[in-house]
């Protein structure tokens, strides 16, 4: 367990709650408990005492100070946990540090295994091992729009062969770095219009063998909305775009521009009630959908162009 010694100014706090085994089992990922923090904690669940294999605990993490709402969404995951019954301490920067590498599981998609430093062990021969740290930006692969779209991308694999593709939104370039890797002949460009997810897609290209630069076997990386940079004119024959829905259906008209006759298009980051609004808004520029993958409320949409 961590060390919660108390500090002048801690670098974060830890929130412990008592659940059971069923209520570890059944946690989700911070970022869907969390929807609207900025900085969502880290969730661990633990088994404290294995004679007593029912009783768990619930340690959320936090950058800052959690506020009454982040409890209280703590205590709605885990409701057997009496009143009352959570701590909340502050942690050192050591910790913290420690925390932040080991605290996201490795991800597994097909061939695709997301993990830390900390999880690199966790990739094996046959796989294709991805390196995230947890950031700043987004795009750890703990996320299902982010698990969906590798999971299609490895269902691709087996029957494509592409060579010239486009990540929009890249976040921490992860998708962008898969696509480098599965297809190491092909050129990509990544694009993000926050100029901070592309100083952090920078630093994971380096991290994962992968150039950065213009041409065959590498990523370039721009900072651009949408599709609006030089270097994302002319025709691909695969474009990922992991974003939100209404930016998806906005941008429709310039991300079918930018896709060849038969070439693939990945989107994510709607929700199951918003699938078919984004879906129609490609089939009407001669698209149809070839695939759909869904991640609890989260699918992610393939179509074709024709």
């Amino acid at each position: 367990m961590l060390n919660a010694s108390a500090s002048a100014s801690p670098s974060g706090y830890r929130v412990r709650l008592p659940a059971t085994r069923a209520e570890a089992e059944a946690i989700p990922f911070a970022e869907d408990a969390f929807p609207d923090r900025e900085r969502p904690p880290t969730l661990l669940t633990d088994e404290p005492d294995p004679s007593r294999p029912d009783d768990w605990t619930l340690d959320a993490y936090f950058a800052d100070t959690p506020s009454d709402d982040d409890i209280a969404r703590l205590y709605a995951l885990v409701p057997s946990a009496p009143p009352g019954s959570a701590t909340v301490e502050p942690i050192a920067d050591t910790d913290w540090v420690t925390l932040s590498q080991s605290g996201f599981p490795p991800v597994r998609a097909g061939r695709f295994v997301v993990h830390t430093a900390a999880h690199a062990d966790a990739v094996r021969a046959s796989d294709i091992g991805i390196a995230i740290e947890a950031g700043l930006a987004f795009g750890t692969g703990q996320h299902f729009t982010t698990h969906g779209c590798l999971a299609a991308l490895d269902a691709l694999a087996k029957t494509h062969r592409f060579t010239r593709a486009a990540d929009l939104g890249t976040g921490t370039g992860v998708l962008a770095i898969a696509i480098a890797k599965r297809w190491p002949r092909a050129t990509v460009v990544a694009s993000d219009i926050d100029p901070v997810a592309t100083i952090v897609a920078r630093a994971n290209l380096a991290a994962n063998g992968v150039r950065q630069a213009r041409g065959r076997g590498a990523i370039d990386l721009v900072t651009a909305p949408g599709v609006e940079h030089p270097r994302l004119r002319g025709r691909f024959n695969l474009v990922t775009a992991n974003i939100l829905a209404g930016p998806l259906v906005a941008m429709a008209g310039p991300v079918a521009a930018t896709l060849a006759p038969g070439g693939i298009l990945v989107l994510a980051g709607l929700l199951t009630t918003q699938a078919r609004r984004v879906a129609a808004a490609y089939t009407a520029r001669g698209f149809r959908l070839v695939d759909r993958l869904d991640r609890s409320e989260w699918p992610t949409l393939v179509l074709e162009r024709g």
